[in-house]
């Protein structure tokens, strides 16, 4: 595992190398043939697979240190390797911090890229999650990205081991279809999406619950059980059908029993907020 002590690059360092379409407004987006914008999967065979940045957060200013994170951190590290994504570690981050880096990286150009990925491991509550010293709301992780052209159309996932929230929908001008043979003429036909679409969000728990803290071997319950799924079944299945497993095993397999009444025999369920159009495949690279 790469050094987590060190922030990696993030995309916008890495020129794109694919060609995008510029519209008259000086956006660049992706263009697909009218075949692959009506495929049912979204496409995962340009020059890289994803971004995939994960905050690692364990010493908090006025909260304990959390155990098991450096296991949920390196899980997750792994996996995303294993299905071909470029992966930023972002360790101990200030509320400010982690704001800043979401705001680089969807300023980034992902022309290459086909899809890009967010893990938050921190504390939590309804609506947001804690940076170091204090709270960031979920939104501002998930707002930059809907402003980012060069990922109109491709999915955005994010995984918060920690808590929901939701807003109204709009609409922006994304993608340029072009002609699917040499015979047609390619005449850009432009689609309108609403910018909440291509969004996935998988919480640790249902809003309102307790997400139950991993131990320094195993980790959390939910990133074990997503790291145990991708590992299996990364390559084979699409994100939902994974997490319908994850699910699963979270909800079967776990159990905290502890002594007092409060927290006998105590369970969880993940929760999961899908804007997906399309379903999203990992293939062996």
């Amino acid at each position: 595992m790469a050094d987590s002590g060190q922030d990696s690059e993030d995309a916008g360092s890495e020129p794109s190398t694919s060609t995008g379409h510029v519209t008259p407004g000086g956006i660049q987006t992706p263009v697909y043939t009218g075949e692959e914008f009506q495929d049912r999967t979204y496409r995962m065979n340009s020059e890289k697979r994803g971004l995939a940045i994960i905050f690692d957060n364990k010493t908090f200013k006025n909260k304990p240190t959390r155990t098991g994170t450096d296991t949920d951190a390196g899980k997750m590290y792994q996996r995303f390797i294993e299905l071909g994504f470029t992966v930023n570690m972002h360790p101990n981050k200030k509320a400010s911090e982690m704001k800043s880096i979401i705001k680089k990286v969807a300023a980034s150009d992902f022309t290459s890229y086909d899809c890009f990925a967010c893990v938050i491991l921190s504390y939590g509550e309804e609506g947001l999650v804690y940076g170091t010293d204090e709270p960031v709301q979920i939104e501002d992780f998930v707002d930059p990205f809907k402003k980012t052209p060069s990922l109109a159309g491709k999915p955005k996932l994010f995984f918060i081991q920690a808590c929901n929230k939701e807003e109204s929908e709009d609409v922006m001008d994304s993608i340029d279809v072009t002609g699917d043979t040499e015979d047609e003429e390619l005449i850009p036909v432009t689609y309108r999406i609403p910018v909440e679409a291509d969004f996935f969000i998988a919480y640790s728990v249902v809003p309102g619950y307790f997400s139950w803290q991993g131990n320094a071997n195993q980790g959390s319950w939910f990133i074990e059980a997503l790291s145990d799924v991708l590992e299996k079944f990364g390559t084979s299945l699409d994100l939902m059908t994974m997490m319908i497993r994850v699910n699963r095993k979270v909800a079967h397999n776990f159990e905290l029993n502890k002594r007092t009444e409060f927290f006998k025999r105590n369970k969880q369920i993940p929760c999961i907020t899908s804007m997906l159009t399309k379903e999203v495949r990992f293939p062996s690279t």
